[in-house]
């Protein structure tokens, strides 16, 4: 309230000071225009009438410039042909009558309270006198130089000492009531404080420790408090998520009638045996799947054992339980994989056995057409076979990464370079947007350049005759890089998009189900990340993105 009046007492002495230099002004045109009458040009008038008008003792100054600054009349005949206001925009004053203030610094006191605006002294006055005409007016140019030269700006400063001294004097009264009234206020506070019992305030200080408002709903913890005769009395944010309650609707309420079943036995057994109770449970919220919770449940008592009620804390387990079985699975997958890398080692050896019968009798009978047919097909087979056991010990094998410095253009160049018979055969055409931006970046280029060829090969399978495949390069930001395959191939469904890095999943007869899933293993072991965009006649875009981190001199 104090701040309020103060502000109020400026805002009412800003306002006496506007209308006493607007009051002025209009004062001083109407002078000028009735001693002008008839002799608009005889600026001696003007001066006169202004150096009489700053005789006043609550006028510090007045001054009257064109829209250069130049003063044309002043109170100070020494100022004449000086200028002042450059820093203001003259030209736009002088448009409008609309008054305005500052402050101006006065080294003999308090700072001069300085108003302006336009001053019309040949009578014309509009309020927007030249703002409204148009670019390309149709009034001749002479006219127009003439209302240009006419615009001038007044200056009236004003002395505000006195009425600063009564302001001054007003606020210190107003602060030294304020001041009165706080000690007052503080004393009955202190007195009423004092007045309280030693019990209550024991009570209103437990209370606070245990139900801290900004602990107890910004934890990531379910907790839920009963009073000794189990009403619910405190339930966070935390716990209204997970038990599907509103905290102001079951405020007040008994425990056992709105917490579920786990919770009503967990007070059961704090009732007959009161203690800590910890365990996991499952609860079943709103006729859905039972949520894992792991709780913890205690009694609340004063020092003197006296029963105040329960407080339950719980949290949801559904995350770590699912992150329990992926690590699971990930150990299976690893067990799985060495046991692979086991069996396809025994299974080479008898390939290439097989592989040597087959060319042994193909050769032997060769004047058989059938037999020779059949010794082909066996070389194919145990070849396909082979290429399943190489790309099964590639997938099962920890990564052995070698990364130098490379140049993702160049590695995207050679692989084109690599695929542009077969996508001649099949009339496909390539295209390369690569950005003039990209660095030298730190990856296993051997490894890069496979998942490149996977891609592009991949895109070739699925790409018909006529069909278009390209490779765009480009720099998202200062750390990543992003490399796009792009096919006009026929899609993938919705229902397999999700499957495609699984191990051994494929949709074409002759594919292993093995290559995306290597892919997927190399980006993650270069911390990149790699997706898949695609729709049924859509065609397909996989877009890999990798850490742009360059190499400087021996740092990295």
């Amino acid at each position: 309230m104090t701040l309020d009046n103060i502000h109020k007492q400026r805002e009412h002495t800003l306002k006496i000071l506007m209308e006493r230099g607007d009051t002025m002004i209009r004062s001083f045109e109407t002078g000028v225009r009735t001693g002008l009458m008839g002799r608009q040009s005889d600026f001696f008038y003007l001066q006169k009438l202004l150096m009489e008008t700053a005789q006043q003792p609550d006028i510090d100054f007045i001054t009257v410039t064109d829209t250069k600054g130049i003063i044309l009349a002043d109170s100070d005949p020494s100022m004449l042909g000086e200028t002042y206001g450059k820093e203001l925009d003259l030209d736009h004053i002088s448009r409008s009558v609309k008054i305005a203030w500052r402050l101006v610094p006065n080294q003999d006191g308090v700072d001069t309270f300085e108003v302006f605006r336009r001053v019309a002294p040949t009578g014309r006055h509009d309020e927007t006198p030249l703002d409204g005409l148009p670019d390309g007016d149709a009034r001749p140019a002479d006219e127009k130089g003439e209302e240009l030269a006419s615009r001038q700006v007044i200056f009236i400063g004003l002395n505000v000492g006195p009425i600063e001294t009564i302001r001054k004097d007003a606020a210190r009264h107003t602060i030294l009531m304020a001041i009165l009234l706080l000690f007052i206020g503080v004393s009955g506070i202190v007195s009423l404080f004092f007045a309280q019992g030693y019990r209550s305030a024991r009570i209103s200080l437990s209370r606070i420790k245990a139900f801290s408002d900004n602990l107890v709903e910004n934890m990531p913890i379910g907790l839920v408090a009963l009073d000794n005769g189990g009403n619910i009395i405190s339930c966070n944010q935390t716990a209204e998520s997970i038990l599907q309650l509103v905290a102001r609707d079951v405020l007040g309420e008994n425990g056992k009638k709105i917490l579920p079943r786990p919770f009503q036995e967990i007070i059961d057994a704090l009732d007959a045996a009161p203690g800590i109770i910890e365990k996991e449970i499952d609860c079943s919220v709103a006729e859905e799947n039972a949520i894992p919770l792991e709780v913890i449940a205690t009694v609340l008592e004063e020092e003197n054992g006296a029963f105040l009620g329960y407080v339950i804390l719980f949290r949801d387990l559904t995350e770590v339980q699912h992150l329990k079985k992926e690590v699971a699975r990930n150990q299976r997958l690893a067990a799985l994989g060495n046991l692979a890398a086991g069996v396809a080692h025994e299974i080479r050896n008898p390939l290439s056995s097989i592989k040597g019968f087959a060319t042994y009798f193909k050769e032997r009978y060769r004047d058989n057409p059938e037999d020779g047919e059949t010794a082909d097909i066996m070389v194919q087979e145990v070849e396909r076979l082979n290429r399943v056991i190489s790309q099964l010990l590639e997938f099962a094998r920890p990564l052995a990464m070698g990364k130098k410095s490379a140049s993702l253009p160049v590695l995207i160049r050679q692989v084109m370079k690599m695929i542009e018979d077969q996508a001649r055969e099949k009339y496909v055409t390539i295209h390369t947007d690569m950005a003039s931006n990209i660095p030298e970046v730190v990856i296993d280029a051997d490894k890069i350049k496979q998942v490149l060829l996977n891609l592009c090969l991949n895109a070739l399978g699925a790409t018909e005759e006529g069909g278009a495949l390209t490779v765009k390069l480009s720099r998202l930001n200062d750390s990543t890089v992003n490399i796009v395959v792009f096919d006009t191939g026929p899609g993938i469904d919705k229902k397999d998009l999700s499957h495609i890095f699984d191990p051994y999943f494929t949709t074409r007869p002759s594919g292993t189900g093995l290559g995306l899933s290597i892919v997927h293993k190399i980006i993650e072991a270069h911390d990149g990340e790699i997706s898949v965009k695609s729709a049924p006649g859509e065609g397909t875009a996989v877009s890999i993105l990798l850490p742009a981190v360059e190499m400087r001199g021996n740092i990295l």
